[in-house]
């Protein structure tokens, strides 16, 4: 028996290694392993690089494809060490630099779209259509601040919708939030086609770390092993720590002006009702804005970066209780922004002067 992705092949008890062709593109190709494991099983897609300066899922899904072996294996596990490999080429933050694109906005893609609709209709078209689970590796970008959570899919029907869920609970963070985000996300859409999927995010400033990078990988085998799709003694120091909570109110600030962002908190910091988070800047020094927030929450997510447009993603905050304001209002969906983890008390600023 065999199994056929593209221009790969690989015989069923083997693993190989090779690019993928993309068929509207000669300079880029997708490095790619291939699994077709002894045992009968789940066919997966692992990938990392969707963004393509983030770098611990690059690394988590590299390495992870010289790791795995067919003797691990249930069924047909498909990695893609990188799928932006034009922006990453590039060093272009989350963009392609064919087009400018952010490729996690424009699924399901466009065949006579320009280069970044052409791969996610790629995706869509030759992996989306023979998986049954997926799994997305993410971490933040240069200006993003975040800490490990992960996402899962809310968009499909309500056995995918379960799915997605324990597969979450089979990652070392310390909650999950379930998207029902419909717009432009490779997982979302694979949720939308009857998929169930997550988004793992750990890492950020765009750094990544081996810690950080084994810490994914961990948990990529254990959601593996909860669909069936990892079966091996290898790995038997998989302990997860911690099973996700779910986070269900989520909202996120953008920047009510441009200028220059000083953040006051870190990603995973409580923060009291009318704290002060952060203050924006004219270029003379002058604060022009001033970021509370209006209950108390834990900071999910944040920029970072010194230049903030106005109308971008700012600040994101999450809470289990009841919405201050919000109590009649559908809780915004932090798919578009990213965000983060860690609940904790207090935390000095001392070691971050450097960065803000």
């Amino acid at each position: 028996m065999s199994f056929t992705l593209c221009n790969l092949t690989v015989e069923k008890g083997q693993k190989i290694q090779g690019y993928l062709d993309l068929p509207f593109t000669d300079e880029d190709k997708l490095p790619c392993t291939l699994i077709y494991g002894e045992k009968d099983g789940p066919t997966v897609l692992v990938d990392g690089g969707i963004h393509n300066a983030e770098y611990v899922g690059i690394e988590c899904v590299t390495g992870l494809g010289r790791m795995l072996e067919p003797s691990d294996i249930r069924g047909i596990l498909i990695m893609i060490h990188l799928v932006n490999v034009n922006g990453f080429k590039a060093r272009t933050v989350s963009v392609s630099a064919a087009d400018g694109k952010n490729l996690n906005r424009v699924f399901p893609g466009n065949p006579d779209g320009t280069y970044t609709d052409k791969l996610a209709y790629f995706m869509e078209k030759e992996l989306f259509s023979i998986i049954d689970y997926y799994i997305d590796v993410h971490n933040g970008d240069w200006f993003e601040d975040l800490a490990p959570f992960i996402y899962c899919v809310g968009n499909g029907d309500q056995e995918t919708t379960d799915r997605s869920v324990e597969m979450a609970k089979a990652a070392d963070v310390p909650y999950y939030i379930i998207s029902h985000s419909k717009q432009g996300g490779a997982y979302n859409r694979a949720g939308i086609l009857g998929i169930p999927s997550v988004l793992l995010e750990r890492g950020c400033f765009g750094l990544w770390t081996p810690e950080e990078v084994f810490s994914s990988q961990k948990d990529v085998r254990n959601i593996l092993r909860s669909i069936g799709s990892l079966d091996s003694s290898r790995f038997l120091n998989d302990r997860q720590n911690q099973i996700p909570r779910h986070m269900p109110h989520a909202h996120y600030i953008d920047a009510p002006r441009g200028g220059c962002w000083f953040p006051q908190k870190r990603a995973g910091q409580v923060v009291a009702a009318g704290e002060l988070i952060g203050v924006m800047k004219d270029h003379f020094g002058n604060i022009i804005e001033e970021i509370r927030l209006d209950e108390p929450a834990i900071i999910l997510y944040q920029t970072v970066s010194y230049s903030v447009p106005e109308d971008t993603p700012l600040v994101a905050y999450g809470h289990y209780s009841g919405c201050a304001e919000h109590e009649h209002e559908e809780d915004q969906d932090l798919e578009e922004v990213l965000e983060a983890h860690d609940a904790i008390s207090s935390l000095s600023l001392d070691g971050l002067n450097h960065l803000f």
